[in-house]
């Protein structure tokens, strides 16, 4: 009975070509977005190289100061504030820092590459998790020595050496200085806030970091958690230290601010305004997401219910010959719940497709340096059991209003009341 079903579903789509268009649209576009907004997300905040332990990782992404007078100043954290209150946490396996990215120019086989840089310490290397191409981190002794070393991308090594194989010892200008490549490692997406570079540098080679005691600055401090159970515990020790830092213009500066968040609730805390609260907005932007993403599903939907209602009463004749021999309301709706599945089926193969084809363009425009992205699985499955669930439940109110009908009335293609 199934096979039959089936097969009527097929022959239906094909009946009313124009119906069956602007339903497959409707759910396999919503299918598209949703793919690629996931793909997007998972490559700033997703679990891979060179975050992949991410879900341990915590970044100080600015320092609030709150003035008397009602403004903010908003900024990096400096080595001083890394060096006096977050270093000295107790709770972390390892902190790190790393710079905001600033821009140099240089010189590659006659054309001129602007380069981005990131200033970085030894423990930036051991937290991250960087798959070396060929040679290694620039080291602790070697920052500590501030030596012109550096540690650069494959599309750098490749501007200046033509391949990212036996670079390491070799050395590049960048600026107005040379530096010694210790290591080549793969492109990062730009996307990746805390870890995207072309270059990486000893932090130390700047002495104007550690002129003052300033606590903004340019730096972002990365805390790695021996476990993700002991999070909590790192934020928690970290919010002691802030509301044990000294103001250093009290006069001025009223309270100050700063948090120990993960990578994505740095962006949620900026999104949604909780600079000064303990809370991220993790909750908040979720919850928004979470109903946003059931109101663009919810679309598909009601456009599937409105067609599917219109198909029936097309189909009323079709209806009263069925029940006149003798088939019941629950095989009526079970045929036509079926024939939801099919078109939510095709729907969510032919939305497959179109995020397929929606990131390749998306890769080729180079919009996004550096970024690959690709189609998450696990997302997909979500997303077409959404579709299905969405699918069978814009499909009961027809098919129930269908069986209902008087077979008399269908016969005569009157659509009228229920039997």
């Amino acid at each position: 009975m199934l096979l039959n079903y089936l097969k009527i579903a097929w022959k239906v789509l094909l009946r009313r070509k124009f119906f069956t268009f602007i339903s497959l649209f409707g759910i396999s576009f919503t299918l598209m977005i949703m793919l690629v907004v996931v793909a997007f997300v998972n490559h700033v905040v997703g679990a891979e190289a060179p975050q992949s332990r991410i879900d341990r990782m915590l970044f100080v992404s600015s320092v609030r100061q709150q003035m008397f007078d009602g403004g903010n100043m908003n900024m990096p954290a400096s080595i001083f504030f890394i060096d006096r209150y977050v270093r000295t946490l107790k709770t972390p396996e390892l902190v790190g820092l790393t710079s905001i990215s600033s821009s140099a120019t240089s010189f590659a086989n006659n054309q001129s590459l602007t380069l981005d840089v990131r200033y970085t310490d030894g423990n930036f290397w051991k937290i991250s998790d960087f798959a070396f191409l060929g040679g290694r981190p620039f080291n602790d002794q070697e920052v500590k020595n501030a030596d012109r070393v550096c540690v650069i991308n494959e599309h750098t090594a490749r501007a200046f050496f033509g391949t990212a194989q036996g670079v390491a010892g070799r050395t590049i200008e960048v600026g107005p200085h040379r530096y010694r490549v210790t290591g080549v490692v793969p492109d990062v997406p730009i996307v990746r806030v805390f870890t995207s570079s072309d270059i990486w540098v000893p932090y130390t080679l700047n002495p104007a970091y550690f002129r003052d005691s300033r606590l903004g600055g340019e730096f972002i401090p990365i805390i790695l958690a021996r476990s993700t159970g002991e999070v909590p515990a790192v934020r928690e020790e970290f919010q002691q230290v802030v509301r044990r830092i000294e103001i250093p213009n009290p006069k001025e500066i009223k309270q100050i601010f700063a948090h120990a968040d993960s990578a994505l609730g740095s962006l949620t805390r900026e999104l949604t305004m909780h600079q000064s609260d303990e809370s991220d907005g993790m909750g908040v932007f979720l919850l928004a997401c979470a109903v946003l993403g059931l109101l663009f599903m919810l679309l598909p939907a009601l456009n599937l219910v409105n067609l599917n209602v219109t198909r029936i009463l097309e189909r009323s004749s079709e209806i009263g010959v069925r029940k006149a021999f003798g088939a019941s309301g629950s095989m009526l709706v079970g045929q036509f719940l079926v024939e939801n599945l099919v078109l939510t089926s095709l729907g969510g193969l032919l939305g497959l497709g179109l995020a397929a084809v929606a990131l390749r363009l998306l890769n080729d425009s180079h919009l996004f340096t550096y970024a690959q992205f690709g189609l998450n699985w696990q997302a997909f499955g979500w997303a077409l059991g959404l579709a299905a669930v969405f699918g069978l439940m814009s499909g009961v109110y027809p098919a129930w209003k269908m069986s209902r009908l008087n077979p008399v009335d269908a016969l005569r293609g009157s659509g009228g009341g229920p039997q």
